[in-house]
């Protein structure tokens, strides 16, 4: 009965381990100087293009800048786990790529209500609304 009832502890102290690294909230400074690159808008995969790819990047202060079409960028707030960025500037070329168009309309939408941030290993995943971006970490130092 002892055995049962150790080896039933260490499961559920296992299983209770796992659940608190998936749900950890997200902070400033798990963000702080990292650039990461867009890998899917929606379940779309981001076709590579030569020159810049889509982006976000975060600085002091929350300083919030990337690139979808256009290069956006603003001063974010980071609380329990959802980032907004009020007055979210950017650019304003039309860009051949329509879907890179919308793209900004999208990540404008998405900062301006709240995106919930999660961060897996590498993976960083904003979600808002109907949208969800996903984003892999590619800083520009190794």
């Amino acid at each position: 009965m002892k055995k049962c009832l150790s080896a039933a502890l260490a499961a559920l102290l296992l299983a209770g381990c796992g659940m608190n690294q998936n749900s950890k909230t997200v902070t400033e400074s798990d963000l702080l100087h990292h650039n990461f690159v867009l890998q899917s808008v929606d379940g779309v995969a981001v076709k590579p293009q030569p020159g810049s790819a889509p982006s976000i990047e975060f600085g002091e202060k929350m300083h919030v800048s990337g690139a979808m079409c256009n290069r956006f960028f603003g001063s974010g707030q980071l609380q329990n786990g959802v980032l907004t960025v009020q007055n979210l500037a950017s650019t304003r070329k039309l860009c051949t790529d329509e879907q890179r168009n919308q793209w900004d309309q999208t990540i404008g939408a998405v900062l301006g209500k709240g995106a919930k941030v999660s961060l897996n290993a590498q993976q960083l995943t904003l979600s808002g609304g109907d949208h969800i971006l996903v984003y892999t970490l590619r800083d520009w130092v190794q």
